[in-house]
């Protein structure tokens, strides 16, 4: 790796390290210059210190709502990923089903995750299904769009030398829609998570295995405001997490050979 390459992988990670200190250094002060009291926004440091104390009981919350959001991701990608590759096979079927699926997509999640918790018996299960819903049309459309986004001279090339339909798709069009599907689950890891926290938003469901959503909704009732902090710090940090393991996963797919994960000269 060039010394140029480097360093912009460097300042990748410092600069927004360097606006966040910032952000949090100005929220300290102040906070603690005009005695901003707990229960209305507390500092940095007391969200910290919740944290830690509470880290038991958060961090098994954490793991309950990133269970249920990466069940929901892994759902959305197979079955995304299989809808599309029906859809590039006729654009009859495309035309056909492909508006339902915007169907879910712009219907708000708040409003059909009580009928989903209704109809499904199992809690765990419908708060999956609610973030699946959520999280599978990036999958969808993006593969889709990949998959139909074929150089007309390399489908020329393949249809000269007689390729059937399945080494045309295999060998051209899905190393082609790569890039897109990447693309589209960088986008659904996060709305994954979106997903899943809402659904529990909606479910209310309490106990051993109570999520983040649980944990905020309790800790806002009993104005525990460092706690609730302290949870949408969490969430936070699982979708940053969410993201970056996808855009890594992106650049160990498409380094060698794709653009838009070659280094750049600038």
């Amino acid at each position: 790796m060039s010394g140029a390459a480097k360093r912009a992988r460097l300042l990748r990670v410092l600069a927004p390290l360097a606006v966040a200190v910032v952000m949090l250094a100005g929220w300290q002060i102040l906070v603690t210059a005009y005695h901003v009291p707990v229960y209305l926004v507390p500092s940095p440091l007391r969200v910290i210190q919740t944290l830690y104390a509470d880290r038991a009981l958060l961090f098994a919350s954490l793991a309950v709502t990133l269970g249920v959001a990466l069940t929901a991701l892994a759902i959305a990608i197979v079955a995304g990923v299989a809808i599309a590759l029906v859809f590039a096979q006729s654009r009859w079927i495309e035309m056909s089903f492909f508006p339902y699926a915007i169907l879910l997509q712009v219907t708000p999640i708040v409003s059909i995750a009580p009928l989903i918790i209704i109809w499904v018996h199992d809690t765990h299960a419908a708060l999956v299904i609610c973030a699946v819903v959520v999280a599978i049309f990036p999958i969808i459309s993006n593969t889709t769009l990949g998959l139909r986004s074929v150089d007309r001279g390399l489908a020329n090339l393949f249809r000269l030398s007689r390729a059937t339909r399945w080494q045309t798709l295999w060998r051209l069009r899905v190393p082609g829609a790569l890039p897109y599907f990447f693309g589209g689950l960088r986008i659904a890891s996060g709305l994954a998570l979106i997903g899943a926290v809402v659904a529990e938003f909606v479910a209310g469901t309490g106990g051993e295995g109570a999520g983040l959503a649980y944990q905020i909704l309790l800790a806002g009732i009993q104005l525990n405001i460092p706690r609730l902090f302290a949870a949408l710090l969490l969430i936070a940090a699982a979708g940053v997490a969410m993201f970056a393991a996808t855009a890594g996963l992106s650049r160990l797919a498409l380094a060698r050979w794709h653009e838009s994960e070659l280094p750049r000269d600038d």
